[in-house]
């Protein structure tokens, strides 16, 4: 959904479309598939990580609401398109789905209402209800809750033109990203760092294990609130119109997903791609002087380190299957 949502934005850059009457449909389709893949780290990778068995039933729970959200905003299930499509939001499909999204999260993943402040946290973790709790116990410890700090900043929240510029001028910044000439870290961390319990953690124990895991935690537990939220702002909207003409042109697109802030940029020539180029949120965390590789610099060489390690790549969340393999040199 988020890649649709980002390429449906370049191309009506390009196109001289204007997609901005969908702007709040569009973030709850994103925001539908980021609380669904925060919950299957919560409910599939991180029982795997503690040696437990993955709660897929738990997880399939919460894929019927998220896939409600869909038909609930555009019957025709056209809202991926550029230009978008006809947005008719049926008010009261969509807050059912998006009651069922919030009950199932809560009961799911956390078994309580979500801890607000890091003292609940505490608390929550040492009960161990849910596996998502015994992992913010293992995060929490001595051992585990700064490693991964490092001084590597927050991806700003730059708008779809700031990445667009710089894809279109070097075509290596889609592998090797740079924010101000430096690595950069992107995801709920970077998006949640204000949040009471998430600063407490970032002041006690710096942006490593115990601030990342309950960044993704205070993001999942927030996501169905926001999605009310904008439900209640929805007006309904036509496909923008295109005139039809083949189209010279660039656009840019940018959408925050789970991993982090996703963008692409297209060049029409005769209303054919030219050429396109994307930076995903992986380029950021996992470049070869980014927060991953900082964050594992000068690490322990103990019988904890690939188990260390491994939870700091989770925190950092690739998007694709990864392993850990240590190897000591003389």
């Amino acid at each position: 959904t988020a890649q649709s949502l980002a390429a449906a934005e370049a191309l009506e850059g390009a196109l001289g479309l204007d997609g901005r009457p969908h702007a709040a449909a569009r973030t709850l389709l994103a925001d539908a598939e980021t609380a669904t893949n925060h919950a299957w780290q919560a409910l599939m990778d991180w029982p795997a990580r503690l040696g437990e068995a993955p709660q897929a039933k738990a997880l399939a729970r919460l894929r019927p609401p998220a896939a409600a959200i869909h038909p609930a905003l555009y019957p025709a299930r056209d809202g991926l398109r550029p230009g978008g499509g006809f947005l008719r939001a049926d008010r009261t499909a969509l807050a059912a789905a998006v009651a069922a999204l919030h009950d199932g999260v809560v009961q799911t993943v956390f078994a309580a209402p979500p801890p607000a402040d890091a003292a609940e946290l505490e608390r929550w973790a040492e009960a161990g209800e849910t596996p998502a709790a015994r992992l913010m116990r293992r995060a929490l410890a001595p051992d585990m809750a700064g490693f991964g700090a490092c001084g590597v900043p927050a991806l700003e929240a730059h708008p779809a033109s700031w990445f667009g510029a710089r894809l279109s001028a070097d075509a290596g910044f889609s592998e090797a990203p740079r924010q101000h000439g430096a690595p950069a870290h992107t995801g709920p961390l970077a998006r949640r760092s204000a949040h009471p319990l998430v600063a407490a953690l970032l002041a006690a124990h710096g942006p490593g294990l115990a601030a990342h895991v309950a960044a993704r935690l205070v993001e999942l537990a927030d996501v169905p609130d926001r999605m009310a939220s904008l439900a209640d702002r929805l007006d309904d909207a036509d496909p923008a119109p295109d005139d039809g003409t083949p189209h010279h042109g660039e656009g840019s697109g940018a959408v925050d997903t789970a991993r982090g802030r996703l963008a692409h940029w297209v060049r029409l020539e005769d209303g054919r791609i030219a050429d396109y180029r994307i930076v995903a949120p992986t380029e950021w965390n996992f470049a070869a002087d980014g927060p991953l590789a900082h964050g594992l610099a000068d690490a322990a060489a103990d019988g904890a380190l690939a188990e260390r390690a491994g939870l700091l790549v989770a925190a950092l969340d690739p998007c694709v299957a990864s392993a850990i393999a240590i190897q000591e040199e003389d």
